[in-house]
């Protein structure tokens, strides 16, 4: 843990008219996530009960963490995004809860109202946020729709200076604890029928006519800090709270939703260091027949797939802090947002995954890390669109460039493709095959599994030219080649099986016996 700085540092600085520097800054929240998970309260403990202790999460906040999302403009430290992956990744190498509702605050309520907001909107709730302590989330998910986004049922009517919202939402992280929400919906015609274009409001839960009603709290698996539920939406809002898109609303929701995809890694960066420090300081101490762990040859593979991941997250968070910042519209970069939100999270996974199986059964005790990384890192994989969801759209997106360009060679392709430009000839013998113009679903899903590793021995090699550890990088590279080669294999030999419905006649083994 790092050294620790005076809780009140940020009043101090502040009060003289500076923000501290970032590595004090930093230094100052750690100390703060240090009092409350080990002095105030005990993180074994209540990382198992329903929403954060009021005084552990008073404690944490008190360090003003969100203020490296807030524009310089309105008291906050300017919205740079390795300040915001920095401490996304201090809280998730503690507890991946308190990272995500960091990354659910930053990604999807500061930054779309910094970049869309009325001027009076954002100065009024960047103000609260920086002196009350107060939060913010986003509700696009609907009980009838899920990933179906774009049929959501929630409208809006103008009357006049104000909109009235009605409609129903649920799994929205936060739910019943944030003060504000950035509000999905669609305007409803005089005649009843629902536009294509989605809007964008900010609702206050502190203006009676405003507030959300809470129907139900889901008993969510892993996560418990964090409450989530079933919403009932009939609220009035003031004109001035609704976003202003640069373009349409569609654009706005794809650039908020991959500006957040590419912010991913920040989460997962905290998370993966943990599981590969713990795993280290235990294969390293534990002895089996006279030899550390560490020793044995297949523990050497898998603590190195563990450390091949931080890093992947590490490339990942170099390159996202160069381009996601709300400056730029990202409403386009969908192959890249989805590669870092879908593989990062299958590494988030595998690590935890890898990591219990090392400790034995220390690792299976519920208040291991580890363990508790197993069930809090699952959802990362289904939430703002399911990977496998994520992978399918990018292997449609490259066939469709592929098939423009006229070349249906994939190792061919990858010459002149920018997200693998670097990466390409590691990969070349390997990729050398031809696809085909109308692959099944199942075979997109596998060819975005393997563009989404190369894209991401990419950004490595991006890292390894910037002055990162040169063995992490070339171990790292190996591992990938490892497995797009055990990919593409699978993508080759892909079978069309499928569910038979009516598979109990004739399947009792005991009538075979």
């Amino acid at each position: 843990m790092s050294e620790i700085v005076s809780p009140n540092i940020n009043q101090t600085l502040e009060q003289n008219g500076t923000q501290p520097c970032f590595e004090a800054f930093l230094k100052n929240v750690n100390s703060s996530l240090h009092k409350a998970f080990y002095e105030i309260d005990d993180i074994t403990e209540f990382s198992k009960k329903r929403r954060f202790p009021s005084h552990v999460l008073k404690e944490i906040l008190s360090a003003v963490p969100l203020s490296v999302a807030i524009p310089s403009e309105y008291g906050g430290r300017g919205s740079h995004v390795k300040e915001c992956l920095s401490i996304l990744e201090a809280a998730s190498y503690e507890s991946l809860s308190l990272s995500l509702v960091f990354g659910i605050n930053i990604a999807l309520f500061i930054e779309p109202l910094g970049k869309y907001g009325h001027e009076n909107v954002k100065k009024r709730i960047f103000e609260k946020f920086l002196k009350d302590q107060h939060m913010g989330g986003l509700m696009i998910t609907e009980p009838d729709y899920g990933s179906d986004a774009l049929n959501m049922q929630t409208s809006n009517q103008q009357i006049g200076d104000k909109y009235h919202i009605k409609g129903t939402k649920h799994w929205q992280g936060l739910t019943g604890m944030a003060d504000y929400w950035v509000m999905t919906c669609r305007k409803k015609s005089e005649s009843g029928s629902l536009g294509r274009d989605i809007d964008f409001f900010i609702t206050d839960e502190h203006d009676p006519k405003q507030k959300i009603k809470v129907l139900e709290y889901y008993n969510n698996i892993g996560l418990y800090p964090i409450p989530y539920g079933l919403n009932e939406i009939d609220i009035t809002v003031p004109e001035e709270n609704k976003l202003i898109p640069e373009s349409t609303g569609l654009k706005l929701m794809m650039d908020l939703l991959h500006r957040s995809r590419l912010q991913f890694p920040g989460m997962a960066m905290g998370f993966i260091r943990r599981m590969l420090d713990d795993t280290l300081e235990y294969c390293t101490k534990r002895y089996v027949g006279g030899k550390s762990l560490l020793e044995l040859d297949s523990i050497k593979h898998q603590v190195s797939k563990i450390q091949s991941a931080f890093t992947i997250c590490s490339a990942m968070c170099h390159r996202s802090s160069q381009f996601s910042g709300i400056d730029n519209n990202v409403a386009g970069d969908a192959i890249e947002a989805n590669t870092m939100k879908a593989f990062i999270t299958d590494l988030m996974q595998d690590c935890a995954q890898t990591s219990v199986q090392l400790h034995g059964a220390m690792g299976y005790r519920e208040e291991h890390v580890a363990s508790r990384g197993i069930v809090d890192s699952r959802p990362f994989r289904i939430f703002e669109g399911s990977n496998e969801m994520l992978y399918s759209q990018i292997g449609e997106m490259v066939l469709k460039k592929m098939t423009r360009q006229k070349t249906l060679n994939l190792s061919e392709y990858f010459k002149s493709f920018e997200l693998v430009e670097r990466a390409q000839d590691h990969f070349k013998k390997m990729l050398n095959i031809t696809l085909e113009a109308g692959l099944s679903q199942r075979k997109l899903v596998e060819l975005g599994r393997i563009i989404s590793r190369v894209a991401s021995a990419n950004m490595v090699l991006h890292l390894g030219e910037s002055g990162f550890k040169n063995e992490l990088i070339e171990s790292c590279i190996d591992i990938l080649k490892q497995e797009v080669k055990s990919l593409v294999c699978s993508f080759q030999e892909h079978s069309q099986v499928s569910p038979f419905i009516d598979y109990k006649e004739g399947s009792e083994w005991l009538q075979c016996s």
